[in-house]
């Protein structure tokens, strides 16, 4: 068949955990915590803005989205309400299956999830962590 039509989608490489550390650990001001039962938590200053884990069988990804994706994203194959975050009311995605967004699209939602929590730290914090100069 011809390309695009009836063919299967391409092959992508799903992220890896230790890709998804990497890619976060080379963002502004960032930490690593292992904790909730051996998942991959990412911080900005004091604050969560990415976890990797807690998925039983394939790598999931949670990240912080704002309110005007998070139903458009949420839509999308491979994409759902974060557990226990989302039921709270709080506005984050789990990626958990490969179907979900190409690597560099989870890549930049990590990034956007990076700068929706650095701009909710105070003042002080982001001039700590190199986010604003004075």
């Amino acid at each position: 068949p011809p390309p695009g039509r009836d063919s299967p989608a391409p092959e992508r490489p799903d992220v890896t955990y230790d890709e998804f550390n990497q890619f976060c650990d080379a963002l502004r001001g960032t930490r690593y915590v292992m904790q909730w039962g051996g998942a991959h938590v990412w911080k900005v200053g004091v604050k969560v803005f990415a976890i990797g884990g807690l998925a039983a069988d394939a790598p999931a990804f949670i990240f912080k989205v704002d309110a005007m994706d998070f139903d458009l994203l949420c839509d999308q194959p491979g994409l759902r309400p974060a557990p226990y975050f989302a039921s709270r009311g709080l506005k984050w995605v789990q990626h958990f299956a490969p179907e979900g967004p190409p690597d560099t699209e989870l890549r930049g939602l990590l990034e956007a999830s990076h700068r929706i929590v650095a701009a909710g730290l105070t003042r002080k914090a982001r001039r700590e962590l190199g986010f604003e100069s004075g």
